[in-house]
């Protein structure tokens, strides 16, 4: 806190300068985010609200007489199952809450982070990232088994039949990317190198996917930092020069049948 000095200054405190970096950090992303709630309450987070939804009842489904099956079949994704049926599943494999993991913890970070995600990226990238990034994971296992035991990334043939379920890769990759719009480079450095950390101190498919999603995440976040502004620029432009081209013709036509 500010302390009064002799002189008649203000001495800034540790709680200061944390008050400060906390404000520099977070202050424009808490705006945004208290801005769209106290304005829209959830109707700002349809999304995020959705899928919070969706893991609650696949966790009350799946405990249902015979739930555990039709589960396993709409979303439970294994490393030995065909790529096309993973592929299949990979969407849904999101909301289905790992089993190691109690079920609150999944429904509050979803919650959380897709609500910030779809307020700060919007709803379309918030899909476009927590899909990629759990696809990215799924596919890092079905390498891994491939590789073999012997290999630095590669996985015992055990794991291709362990479920690879539940948000915790798109929450990760999310985190990274609200972090990278909003310039909280602190945050973001922090989830990286907790996941980071994680695989190497426990060297499982969930920590290793996690800094796959996170791979993953950091390229969409620069790629649309860098070419976000792009595309739409050449499909103006090409919708511009259709539109000249089109009426060029028009007027020749008109003319011509004079």
């Amino acid at each position: 806190m500010n302390q009064n000095t002799h002189a008649g200054g203000v001495r800034k405190g540790p709680l200061a300068y944390a008050r400060r970096a906390a404000v520099a950090e977070w202050g424009a992303l808490f705006a945004a985010v208290r801005e769209q709630l106290v304005r829209k309450r959830f109707a700002a987070i349809p999304l995020a609200t959705a899928a919070t939804l969706l893991i609650l009842l696949f966790s009350i489904v799946q405990h249902l007489p015979g739930g555990e099956r039709l589960v396993t079949q709409l979303g439970v994704v294994k490393a030995s199952l065909p790529l096309d049926v993973s592929l299949l599943r990979t969407p849904l494999s999101l909301y289905v809450p790992a089993l190691d993991l109690p079920v609150w913890g999944a429904l509050a970070q979803v919650l959380v982070v897709f609500g910030v995600a779809e307020i700060v990226l919007g709803r379309r990238m918030t899909l476009v990232v927590a899909y990629l990034c759990t696809l990215a994971g799924t596919l890092f296992a079905r390498v891994g088994v491939d590789l073999g035991p012997d290999h630095l990334f590669g996985f015992p043939k055990w794991v291709g039949y362990v479920r690879d379920t539940g948000p915790s890769a798109a929450v990760v990759a999310l985190a990274v990317c609200i972090a990278f719009r909003c310039r909280a480079w602190w945050t973001g450095g922090t989830v990286i190198a907790v996941m980071v950390s994680e695989a190497v101190v426990l060297p499982n498919l969930a920590g290793l996917e996690h800094v796959v999603a996170l791979i993953a995440a950091v390229l969409i976040a620069v790629s649309v930092e860098v070419f976000g502004d792009f595309w739409p620029r050449v499909l103006a432009g090409v919708g511009a020069a259709t539109f000249i081209a089109t009426e060029a013709r028009r007027r020749r036509a008109v003319t011509a049948a004079r």
